[in-house]
Protein backbone atom coordinates (compact mmCIF):
# COMPACT_ATOMS: atom_id res chain seq x y z
CA UNK A 1 0.00 0.00 0.00
CA UNK A 2 1.05 3.55 -0.89
CA UNK A 3 2.44 5.86 1.89
CA UNK A 4 -0.14 8.06 0.12
CA UNK A 5 -3.46 5.44 0.28
CA UNK A 6 -2.40 5.27 4.19
CA UNK A 7 -2.69 8.77 4.61
CA UNK A 8 -5.80 8.87 3.30
CA UNK A 9 -7.64 6.08 5.05
CA UNK A 10 -6.06 7.99 8.34
CA UNK A 11 -7.96 10.87 7.44
CA UNK A 12 -11.22 8.74 6.78
CA UNK A 13 -13.65 10.74 9.47
CA UNK A 14 -15.59 7.10 9.92
CA UNK A 15 -12.55 5.33 11.43
CA UNK A 16 -12.27 8.08 14.72
CA UNK A 17 -13.39 6.01 17.64
CA UNK A 18 -16.66 7.19 18.69
CA UNK A 19 -17.00 9.65 21.90
CA UNK A 20 -19.20 8.89 25.04
CA UNK A 21 -22.16 10.94 25.21
CA UNK A 22 -22.87 12.98 27.69
CA UNK A 23 -24.51 12.71 30.82
CA UNK A 24 -28.24 12.42 31.21
CA UNK A 25 -29.87 15.40 30.83
CA UNK A 26 -32.73 16.75 33.19
CA UNK A 27 -36.33 18.13 31.87
CA UNK A 28 -37.83 20.83 33.94
CA UNK A 29 -41.95 18.75 34.24
CA UNK A 30 -43.50 22.22 33.64
CA UNK A 31 -41.96 24.18 30.98
CA UNK A 32 -39.86 21.74 29.52
CA UNK A 33 -36.07 23.46 29.95
CA UNK A 34 -33.34 20.68 29.86
CA UNK A 35 -30.53 20.86 31.93
CA UNK A 36 -26.92 19.38 32.35
CA UNK A 37 -26.78 18.96 35.78
CA UNK A 38 -29.84 18.49 38.54
CA UNK A 39 -28.51 21.30 40.39
CA UNK A 40 -29.24 23.05 37.58
CA UNK A 41 -32.94 21.97 37.83
CA UNK A 42 -33.31 22.60 41.02
CA UNK A 43 -32.05 26.31 40.59
CA UNK A 44 -34.52 26.91 38.20
CA UNK A 45 -37.63 25.75 39.89
CA UNK A 46 -36.42 27.68 42.81
CA UNK A 47 -36.78 31.33 40.57
CA UNK A 48 -40.05 29.48 38.14
CA UNK A 49 -42.87 29.22 40.31
CA UNK A 50 -44.39 26.73 38.28
CA UNK A 51 -47.68 25.74 39.63
CA UNK A 52 -51.18 24.43 38.39
CA UNK A 53 -51.99 28.17 38.15
CA UNK A 54 -49.77 28.48 35.14
CA UNK A 55 -51.29 29.03 31.92
CA UNK A 56 -50.49 25.52 29.72
CA UNK A 57 -50.95 23.96 26.56
CA UNK A 58 -53.92 22.13 25.81
CA UNK A 59 -51.74 19.67 23.47
CA UNK A 60 -48.61 19.32 25.20
CA UNK A 61 -49.55 20.67 28.57
CA UNK A 62 -46.40 22.87 28.44
CA UNK A 63 -46.51 25.27 31.17
CA UNK A 64 -46.47 29.04 29.88
CA UNK A 65 -46.25 32.18 32.66
CA UNK A 66 -48.56 34.32 31.02
CA UNK A 67 -51.51 33.96 28.65
CA UNK A 68 -49.22 36.16 25.71
CA UNK A 69 -46.56 33.52 25.97
CA UNK A 70 -49.08 30.93 25.85
CA UNK A 71 -50.09 32.26 22.41
CA UNK A 72 -46.89 32.30 21.08
CA UNK A 73 -46.58 28.82 21.56
CA UNK A 74 -49.87 27.75 20.05
CA UNK A 75 -50.18 30.54 17.19
CA UNK A 76 -46.67 32.77 17.34
CA UNK A 77 -44.67 32.77 14.26
CA UNK A 78 -41.96 30.09 16.38
CA UNK A 79 -44.92 28.09 17.74
CA UNK A 80 -44.46 24.45 17.72
CA UNK A 81 -45.67 22.35 14.57
CA UNK A 82 -47.94 20.02 16.51
CA UNK A 83 -49.36 22.25 18.95
CA UNK A 84 -49.97 24.88 16.70
CA UNK A 85 -51.80 22.47 14.31
CA UNK A 86 -53.96 21.29 16.68
CA UNK A 87 -54.58 24.30 17.45
CA UNK A 88 -55.53 25.96 14.13
CA UNK A 89 -57.85 23.40 13.79
CA UNK A 90 -59.86 23.17 17.29
CA UNK A 91 -58.58 26.62 19.66
CA UNK A 92 -60.37 29.44 20.63
CA UNK A 93 -57.97 32.25 19.44
CA UNK A 94 -59.18 34.52 22.79
CA UNK A 95 -59.46 32.53 25.72
CA UNK A 96 -56.38 29.87 24.21
CA UNK A 97 -58.74 26.96 25.28
CA UNK A 98 -58.51 23.74 22.62
CA UNK A 99 -61.72 22.26 22.26
CA UNK A 100 -62.47 18.57 21.69
CA UNK A 101 -63.67 18.85 17.87
CA UNK A 102 -64.95 21.87 15.24
CA UNK A 103 -68.02 21.33 16.32
CA UNK A 104 -67.39 21.76 20.34
CA UNK A 105 -65.20 25.02 18.88
CA UNK A 106 -68.28 26.69 17.83
CA UNK A 107 -70.46 26.39 20.63
CA UNK A 108 -67.61 27.64 22.67
CA UNK A 109 -66.98 30.48 20.44
CA UNK A 110 -71.01 31.43 21.05
CA UNK A 111 -70.30 31.74 24.91
CA UNK A 112 -66.28 33.43 24.09
CA UNK A 113 -67.11 35.73 21.57
CA UNK A 114 -68.71 38.80 23.29
CA UNK A 115 -70.26 42.14 22.25
CA UNK A 116 -69.12 45.95 22.18
CA UNK A 117 -70.95 46.64 25.49
CA UNK A 118 -73.19 49.85 25.15
CA UNK A 119 -72.37 53.25 25.38
CA UNK A 120 -72.83 54.81 28.96
CA UNK A 121 -75.45 57.53 27.54
CA UNK A 122 -77.90 54.16 26.34
CA UNK A 123 -77.91 52.45 30.26
CA UNK A 124 -80.55 52.74 31.97
CA UNK A 125 -80.21 49.83 34.64
CA UNK A 126 -79.38 51.86 37.54
CA UNK A 127 -80.34 50.02 40.91
CA UNK A 128 -83.88 50.94 41.92
CA UNK A 129 -84.92 51.84 45.92
CA UNK A 130 -85.99 47.86 46.09
CA UNK A 131 -82.31 46.80 45.55
CA UNK A 132 -81.17 48.53 47.92
CA UNK A 133 -80.74 48.40 51.05
CA UNK A 134 -79.68 51.88 52.47
CA UNK A 135 -79.49 51.93 56.49
CA UNK A 136 -77.62 55.09 58.24
CA UNK A 137 -76.35 56.11 55.06
CA UNK A 138 -74.67 52.72 54.21
CA UNK A 139 -75.56 51.51 51.13
CA UNK A 140 -75.47 47.64 50.54
CA UNK A 141 -75.88 46.03 47.31
CA UNK A 142 -77.28 42.39 47.77
CA UNK A 143 -75.43 39.02 46.58
CA UNK A 144 -72.79 40.84 44.77
CA UNK A 145 -68.77 40.02 45.00
CA UNK A 146 -67.15 42.47 42.95
CA UNK A 147 -67.10 46.37 41.35
CA UNK A 148 -65.13 47.36 38.52
CA UNK A 149 -64.50 50.83 38.37
CA UNK A 150 -63.19 53.57 36.21
CA UNK A 151 -62.00 57.23 36.08
CA UNK A 152 -61.56 59.54 33.59
CA UNK A 153 -58.95 61.99 34.26
CA UNK A 154 -58.60 65.66 33.15
CA UNK A 155 -55.04 67.74 33.32
CA UNK A 156 -54.41 70.32 35.68
CA UNK A 157 -50.82 72.32 36.30
CA UNK A 158 -49.26 74.81 34.74
CA UNK A 159 -48.06 71.77 32.49
CA UNK A 160 -51.69 69.92 32.03
CA UNK A 161 -49.35 66.84 33.91
CA UNK A 162 -51.55 66.38 36.79
CA UNK A 163 -54.35 64.23 36.48
CA UNK A 164 -57.71 65.14 38.16
CA UNK A 165 -60.40 62.92 38.41
CA UNK A 166 -63.52 64.44 36.24
CA UNK A 167 -65.67 61.17 36.15
CA UNK A 168 -66.40 58.03 37.34
CA UNK A 169 -68.22 54.66 37.03
CA UNK A 170 -68.67 51.69 38.53
CA UNK A 171 -70.70 48.52 37.63
CA UNK A 172 -70.86 44.81 39.52
CA UNK A 173 -70.82 41.84 38.36
CA UNK A 174 -73.98 41.69 36.07
CA UNK A 175 -72.55 44.90 34.33
CA UNK A 176 -75.15 46.88 35.60
CA UNK A 177 -74.17 50.41 36.41
CA UNK A 178 -74.48 51.31 40.00
CA UNK A 179 -72.50 54.69 40.02
CA UNK A 180 -72.02 57.41 37.51
CA UNK A 181 -71.65 61.21 37.64
CA UNK A 182 -68.73 63.67 36.75
CA UNK A 183 -66.40 65.06 39.79
CA UNK A 184 -65.49 68.49 40.29
CA UNK A 185 -61.68 69.06 40.59
CA UNK A 186 -60.38 69.74 43.32
CA UNK A 187 -57.92 72.35 41.41
CA UNK A 188 -58.45 74.20 38.06
CA UNK A 189 -58.48 72.40 34.75
CA UNK A 190 -55.78 73.58 32.58
CA UNK A 191 -56.89 70.55 29.70
CA UNK A 192 -60.05 68.97 29.54
CA UNK A 193 -58.24 66.29 27.05
CA UNK A 194 -61.08 66.49 25.29
CA UNK A 195 -60.50 64.53 22.32
CA UNK A 196 -59.83 61.47 24.52
CA UNK A 197 -62.45 62.18 27.63
CA UNK A 198 -65.01 64.26 25.51
CA UNK A 199 -65.59 66.05 29.03
CA UNK A 200 -66.66 69.98 28.67
CA UNK A 201 -66.31 72.62 31.01
CA UNK A 202 -69.91 72.40 30.83
CA UNK A 203 -69.99 68.78 32.11
CA UNK A 204 -68.20 69.88 35.41
CA UNK A 205 -70.21 72.99 35.93
CA UNK A 206 -72.80 71.32 38.48
CA UNK A 207 -70.74 68.32 39.13
CA UNK A 208 -69.98 65.87 42.54
CA UNK A 209 -67.46 67.39 44.72
CA UNK A 210 -64.73 64.99 44.99
CA UNK A 211 -65.31 64.47 48.46
CA UNK A 212 -69.09 63.05 48.18
CA UNK A 213 -67.64 61.11 45.35
CA UNK A 214 -65.20 59.22 47.56
CA UNK A 215 -67.63 59.04 50.43
CA UNK A 216 -70.75 57.49 47.93
CA UNK A 217 -67.93 55.31 46.61
CA UNK A 218 -66.87 53.69 49.67
CA UNK A 219 -69.92 52.78 51.18
CA UNK A 220 -70.71 50.73 47.93
CA UNK A 221 -67.83 49.03 48.43
CA UNK A 222 -67.01 48.37 52.37
CA UNK A 223 -71.11 47.41 51.73
CA UNK A 224 -71.57 48.23 55.86
CA UNK A 225 -68.24 46.60 56.97
CA UNK A 226 -66.16 47.87 59.65
CA UNK A 227 -62.93 49.26 58.10
CA UNK A 228 -61.01 47.13 60.32
CA UNK A 229 -62.71 43.99 59.23
CA UNK A 230 -62.70 44.51 56.07
CA UNK A 231 -58.63 44.70 56.26
CA UNK A 232 -58.29 41.74 58.32
CA UNK A 233 -59.84 39.49 56.36
CA UNK A 234 -62.72 41.23 53.63
CA UNK A 235 -65.92 40.21 55.77
CA UNK A 236 -68.58 42.12 53.49
CA UNK A 237 -66.47 44.33 51.82
CA UNK A 238 -66.40 44.25 47.97
CA UNK A 239 -63.30 43.15 45.35
CA UNK A 240 -62.54 46.15 43.53
CA UNK A 241 -61.89 45.63 40.18
CA UNK A 242 -59.95 47.82 37.34
CA UNK A 243 -57.09 48.81 35.15
CA UNK A 244 -54.27 50.50 36.81
CA UNK A 245 -56.05 50.57 39.88
CA UNK A 246 -53.32 52.69 41.40
CA UNK A 247 -54.20 55.42 39.32
CA UNK A 248 -57.72 55.73 39.93
CA UNK A 249 -57.19 55.41 43.56
CA UNK A 250 -54.96 58.22 43.54
CA UNK A 251 -56.98 60.86 41.49
CA UNK A 252 -60.07 59.53 44.01
CA UNK A 253 -57.84 60.61 46.96
CA UNK A 254 -59.11 56.94 47.93
CA UNK A 255 -57.51 53.95 50.06
CA UNK A 256 -58.66 50.25 49.81
CA UNK A 257 -57.50 47.41 51.29
CA UNK A 258 -54.78 45.84 48.65
CA UNK A 259 -55.91 42.33 49.54
CA UNK A 260 -59.23 43.20 47.58
CA UNK A 261 -57.86 44.69 44.92
CA UNK A 262 -57.77 43.22 41.49
CA UNK A 263 -56.15 45.18 38.89
CA UNK A 264 -55.50 43.73 35.12
CA UNK A 265 -52.57 45.67 34.51
CA UNK A 266 -50.58 43.99 37.04
CA UNK A 267 -52.10 40.50 36.98
CA UNK A 268 -49.03 38.41 36.34
CA UNK A 269 -50.64 36.37 33.69
CA UNK A 270 -52.45 39.22 31.80
CA UNK A 271 -48.87 41.17 31.24
CA UNK A 272 -46.68 41.44 29.01
CA UNK A 273 -43.29 40.75 30.51
CA UNK A 274 -42.99 40.74 34.45
CA UNK A 275 -42.39 44.65 34.25
CA UNK A 276 -44.44 45.28 31.35
CA UNK A 277 -48.68 45.56 31.20
CA UNK A 278 -50.60 45.77 28.39
CA UNK A 279 -53.63 48.47 27.96
CA UNK A 280 -56.75 47.87 28.87
CA UNK A 281 -57.68 48.34 24.81
CA UNK A 282 -55.16 45.94 23.92
CA UNK A 283 -56.77 42.90 26.75
CA UNK A 284 -59.97 43.20 25.29
CA UNK A 285 -59.63 42.99 21.93
CA UNK A 286 -57.33 40.18 22.47
CA UNK A 287 -58.99 38.09 24.70
CA UNK A 288 -62.77 39.49 24.59
CA UNK A 289 -62.66 40.04 20.78
CA UNK A 290 -63.81 43.72 20.28
CA UNK A 291 -62.88 46.85 20.62
CA UNK A 292 -63.10 49.65 23.07
CA UNK A 293 -61.96 53.47 23.02
CA UNK A 294 -62.64 54.03 20.24
CA UNK A 295 -63.10 57.75 19.34
CA UNK A 296 -63.75 59.07 23.32
CA UNK A 297 -62.92 57.01 26.34
CA UNK A 298 -66.61 55.59 27.38
CA UNK A 299 -66.71 54.39 31.12
CA UNK A 300 -68.78 52.27 31.13
CA UNK A 301 -67.23 49.99 28.46
CA UNK A 302 -63.87 50.19 29.99
CA UNK A 303 -65.42 48.98 33.41
CA UNK A 304 -67.60 45.99 32.22
CA UNK A 305 -64.74 45.35 29.70
CA UNK A 306 -62.11 45.17 33.17
CA UNK A 307 -64.97 43.44 34.69
CA UNK A 308 -65.50 40.29 32.05
CA UNK A 309 -61.80 39.83 32.15
CA UNK A 310 -61.85 39.26 35.89
CA UNK A 311 -64.71 37.15 35.65
CA UNK A 312 -63.06 34.74 32.83
CA UNK A 313 -59.68 34.25 35.04
CA UNK A 314 -62.05 33.51 38.01
CA UNK A 315 -63.85 31.20 36.23
CA UNK A 316 -60.72 29.06 35.30
CA UNK A 317 -61.02 25.50 36.48
CA UNK A 318 -57.08 25.07 38.32
CA UNK A 319 -56.88 22.05 40.22
CA UNK A 320 -56.39 22.23 43.89
CA UNK A 321 -52.42 22.37 45.18
CA UNK A 322 -51.59 19.17 46.72
CA UNK A 323 -53.32 18.15 50.38
CA UNK A 324 -52.86 19.91 53.26
CA UNK A 325 -49.54 18.19 54.18
CA UNK A 326 -48.39 19.58 51.05
CA UNK A 327 -49.14 22.91 51.55
CA UNK A 328 -47.27 23.50 54.51
CA UNK A 329 -44.18 21.93 52.87
CA UNK A 330 -44.50 24.25 49.99
CA UNK A 331 -45.35 26.89 52.10
CA UNK A 332 -41.85 27.00 53.15
CA UNK A 333 -40.54 26.10 50.13
CA UNK A 334 -42.17 29.10 48.13
CA UNK A 335 -40.35 31.33 51.64
CA UNK A 336 -37.19 29.70 51.17
CA UNK A 337 -36.40 26.95 49.34
CA UNK A 338 -32.91 26.51 50.26
CA UNK A 339 -34.53 25.94 54.14
CA UNK A 340 -34.79 22.12 52.27
CA UNK A 341 -31.73 19.94 52.79
CA UNK A 342 -29.90 19.87 49.23
CA UNK A 343 -29.89 16.34 49.70
CA UNK A 344 -33.54 15.87 49.44
CA UNK A 345 -33.65 18.21 46.58
CA UNK A 346 -31.03 15.83 44.88
CA UNK A 347 -33.56 12.85 45.15
CA UNK A 348 -36.55 14.35 44.08
CA UNK A 349 -37.51 13.70 40.31
CA UNK A 350 -38.90 16.74 38.18
CA UNK A 351 -42.16 15.89 38.60
CA UNK A 352 -41.87 15.94 42.90
CA UNK A 353 -39.87 19.11 42.31
CA UNK A 354 -43.05 20.18 40.41
CA UNK A 355 -45.38 19.58 42.78
CA UNK A 356 -43.59 21.35 45.59
CA UNK A 357 -43.38 24.28 43.45
CA UNK A 358 -45.88 27.16 44.26
CA UNK A 359 -46.59 30.62 42.30
CA UNK A 360 -45.19 33.82 43.42
CA UNK A 361 -48.87 35.44 42.54
CA UNK A 362 -52.69 34.40 44.00
CA UNK A 363 -54.29 33.25 41.43
CA UNK A 364 -58.21 35.35 40.48
CA UNK A 365 -59.04 30.80 40.12
CA UNK A 366 -59.29 31.15 44.49
CA UNK A 367 -62.10 33.91 44.66
CA UNK A 368 -64.44 31.62 42.83
CA UNK A 369 -63.73 29.00 45.67
CA UNK A 370 -64.65 31.31 48.82
CA UNK A 371 -60.45 31.20 49.46
CA UNK A 372 -59.39 33.45 52.34
CA UNK A 373 -57.92 36.58 50.85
Amino acid sequence: MSFSGVHSMELRPYQVPPQPLSATRHKCSACFKQYKKKEHLIEHMKTSYHSVHDSKCGVCNKHCKSFESLREHVAGPLSKVNCSSIFAERGCILCLKICCSADSLNKHKEMCYLTTPRPIDAVDMLYSENEMDISNGIISIRKREAVAIDCEMVGGGSDWSLDLCARVCLVDEDEKLIFHTYVLPQIHVTDYRYEITGITEENLRDAMPLHEVRQRILQILYNGESIGRARLDGGRAKVLVGHNLEKHLDCLKMNYPDHLLRDTATYRPLMKTNVVSHSLKYLTKTYLGYDIQVGFRDPYQDSVSVMRLYKWIRSQDHPMEGTTRETKSSQRFSKSFDSWKSMAHERMTPDELLEISRSNYRCWCLDSRGSNY
